[in-house]
C-alpha cells in the first residue's frame, strides 16, 4: 500500500510556537502555508517551517497520530523534534516526491 499520508509539526522563526497537521500531499500543504493560503492560526503566528513529519499508510493511521500529538504536551513536542531535528531546520526540502 502507497504510504502518503502525513502527520506534520510546522513552527515559527523563533521556534516558540507549534501546529500539528495532518494532510495527503505535505508538499502542497507546506506550500499553503509558506504562501500564507493556510488561514487561521498558522497564518497569525506566521507558522512556517517545517520542523517535523511522520508518513502513514493511510489517512486513519495519520488522524490517530495526530490527535495522539495534538494532546502532548509541549516539552513532549520538544522532544519528538529534537530527537529527528535537532537544530529545528526546515525539512520542506526532504519531503518524499
Amino acid at each position: 500500500m502507497s504510504r502518503n499520508c502525513y502527520v506534520y509539526i510546522l513552527t515559527n522563526l523563533n521556534n516558540t510556537v507549534f501546529y500539528v497537521g495532518v494532510t495527503n500531499n505535505l508538499e502542497r500543504r507546506v506550500v499553503e502555508h509558506k504562501s500564507g493560503l493556510i488561514k487561521g492560526f498558522t497564518q497569525k503566528y506566521k507558522l512556517k517551517k517545517l520542523v517535523y513529519f511522520e508518513e502513514f499508510p493511510t489517512m486513519m493511521d495519520a488522524i490517530r497520530r495526530e490527535k495522539q500529538l495534538k494532546n502532548w504536551h509541549r516539552d513532549w513536542k520538544l522532544n519528538l523534534i529534537k530527537s529527528l531535528n535537532r537544530f529545528f531546520n526546515d525539512l520542506a526540502a526532504e519531503i518524499p516526491k
